[in-house]
């Protein structure tokens, strides 16, 4: 039966004629490093996989809620609530989606090899009550629940099961499994064909039951995306028609771009801050001249280093003016942004050095930076920007960029003394980066599962746990004085939030996303 229906839609496919063909050539500076939907919460991965996986919960184009595969949720009783699915929908392969996928998706995504947890973490089980209906009980009320099932993408049990794929692929221990390069989702775009770091295609799916939402009405037939790691190749190929769009053009080539005939650029902030991240709980810094002592655990020497970091510099030289400067842990997009908390500490390079010695290192110390070279925008130089600056205080800091696969394998094993990140909020939350980033690593589904730092410090847990279960002012309250305490803690040395500048011919018309993410069942080829 599966194979009668997949070989009706290859040929409703083909119906739709060659007249009819819209492609789009898609350029970025990174590849996904797994097509595993649970494995890795990575912008990287999640801009593909979106396209060929539906959520229970959809974003519209101003990132507000939905229906996806769920028509309707309910919130029942204080911890359960009723999810209803939509009916006649079917996955790549044939298999009708039914209620058990859902309940494999959410036990899935809370296994221990899954990067998803955080999305997932307060729920206790979920329940199949009909093959349209689902109950998901939570351990205690979760008032943002459906904010974060928006993030979680649904699986067919029986696909991952005949193959071998009941569990997250654990990209930490490199390890290769189906998932790593095949896909089995609903969604707009099916996966055509996957060359790691060369080409991934994504044919249109013709039966996608969102076709028939009229606010879906994108005309894209196929997907061509290259990762092309150099920046000025990635201009090139968009001048020279290779390319039709390109999400992170470099922004010393803007100007060029948007004097270019033919092309267009998209600009707007996007829900993520770049930050600076430290070991503050090993008794020895690895990969430094000080032996017998972590100089980061002292607070006077993460502020010696924020203090260090001129700022407006690199605002103006290194981001050209597309950044939004930020002293606090997430953009005014998100809930619970508090703009008195948004204060940076000054740069002041006298400062940084007389701490430095009132904490033991008159004459600094060597420290090595880990940082992407693919990742976020002009990561790399912001890094090299830093490490001067670090060095004028006497801090001797060595620079290991490298790609982003093998950055982001580094600090999943706690291999690092200090490293640069950038966060996005998919849930719009403040819970999501607390939660993630500064929780203490505790074993607990979701909590810490970012914190490679390993901060921990029992008041922030506290605050993080009633910002779980607390609604309205109360809650926001909470996530006031947990802002606070960021500041006087200093886990982290925030930089910026970004800005999201995409380039693309004048032919296609996409919305652009503050969550930097494309959706090309929107996406129009004329």
């Amino acid at each position: 039966m599966i194979a009668l229906w997949r070989a009706a839609t290859i040929v409703a496919a083909l119906i739709m004629g060659v007249a009819e063909a819209r492609t789009v050539r898609w350029a970025a500076s990174g590849d996904p490093n797994t097509m595993d939907p649970h494995s890795q919460n990575v912008g990287t991965v999640t801009m593909v996989l979106q396209q060929i996986y539906d959520s229970l919960i959809s974003r519209n184009a101003q990132l507000g809620l939905e229906p996806g595969l769920a028509t309707a949720w309910t919130l029942e009783e204080p911890t359960r609530w009723r999810f209803t699915l939509r009916p006649n929908v079917r996955f790549h392969e044939g298999e009708a989606f039914t209620s058990d996928d859902v309940v494999f998706s959410i036990t899935r995504a809370l296994a221990p090899t899954s990067n998803f947890g955080i999305f997932v973490d307060t729920i206790e089980r979920a329940v199949a009550v009909d093959a349209l209906t689902v109950d998901i009980i939570t351990k205690a009320p979760d008032p943002i629940l459906p904010n974060k099932l928006a993030s979680v993408f649904m699986m067919s049990r029986s696909w991952s099961e005949r193959n071998n794929a009941a569990r997250p692929q654990n990209t930490r221990q490199r390890e290769e499994m189906h998932t790593t390069r095949n896909t089995n989702g609903t969604g707009a775009f099916r996966l055509a064909s996957r060359e790691p770091d060369v080409r991934t295609v994504l044919a249109r799916n013709a039966d996608w039951w969102g076709w028939q939402v009229p606010a879906n009405a994108g005309n894209v037939t196929e997907i061509v995306f290259r990762p092309i790691a150099s920046d000025a190749t990635r201009v090139a190929a968009l001048l020279s028609n290779e390319i039709d769009f390109v999400m992170d053009p470099p922004l010393q080539d803007l100007a060029r771009l948007r004097n270019s005939q033919g092309l267009r650029v998209l600009e707007g902030p996007e829900v993520r801050t770049i930050f600076l991240a430290m070991d503050v709980a090993r008794d020895e810094l690895l990969y430094s001249d000080v032996r017998g002592r972590n100089p980061l655990r002292d607070v006077r020497v993460r502020r010696a280093l924020y203090h260090a970091i001129d700022i407006q510099a690199i605002h103006r030289t290194t981001m050209r003016n597309q950044s939004v400067v930020t002293g606090t842990l997430f953009p005014e997009q998100v809930n619970g942004f508090a703009r008195e908390e948004d204060v940076r500490l000054p740069f002041d390079a006298a400062r940084a050095r007389a701490l430095l010695a009132e904490a033991g290192y008159p004459n600094g110390f060597e420290i090595t930076l880990d940082c992407s070279n693919n990742r976020y925008i002009n990561d790399e130089q912001i890094c090299q920007a830093i490490v001067a600056m670090w060095a004028r205080v006497g801090v001797r800091a060595r620079l290991n960029s490298m790609p982003l696969a093998p950055f982001f394998a580094k600090i999943q094993r706690d291999d690092t003394s200090i490293y640069m990140l950038g966060w996005g909020v998919p849930t719009l939350d403040a819970l999501y980066s607390f939660q993630s980033l500064l929780a203490t690593r505790n074993g607990a589904q979701g909590d810490g599962i970012w914190n490679y730092g390993r901060y921990s410090n029992p008041a922030m847990d506290a605050l993080i746990q009633r910002m779980k279960v607390e609604t309205g002012e109360a809650r926001q309250a909470t996530i006031r004085e947990a802002l606070r305490l960021y500041r006087e803690d200093v886990p982290h040395i925030p930089l910026h939030h970004q800005m999201i500048p995409w380039a693309m011919r004048s032919t296609l018309t996409i919305p652009h996303m503050a969550n930097n993410q494309p959706y090309f069942r929107w996406a129009v080829v004329n």
